[in-house]
């Protein structure tokens, strides 16, 4: 018997922004790839946190600098909330 099929949220979009989904048993070397960058992605973020910490904190930090980080910080929210649907949408549904 084999493993049901699933769609998977691939956490990158095409050139022009269109989603990216995998149909598989979450297997196979797409789904392994999506980990890998999943992972990068939440490791960035987090370490883009202590960064801003550290910004925010500076009261010399410039406003050139605190809009490239806002940008930065939209950029990576943006990265980590497409994980968190990818694994929501994964999760198994549990009865209330």
């Amino acid at each position: 018997m084999t493993d049901p099929q699933h769609a998977r949220l691939l956490p990158w979009t095409t050139p022009d922004g269109k989603t990216c989904i995998v149909v598989g048993d979450g297997e196979g070397a797409v789904s392994r790839i999506a980990d890998g960058v999943e992972a990068v992605q939440l490791d960035m973020a987090e370490d883009l946190l202590g960064h801003a910490d550290e910004m925010l904190a500076d009261r010399k930090t410039t406003f050139p600098e605190l809009h490239y980080l806002a940008r930065q910080l939209s950029s990576s929210l943006r990265e980590v909330c497409r994980v968190a649907e990818s694994r929501r949408v994964r999760l198994p549904r549990r009865e209330r």
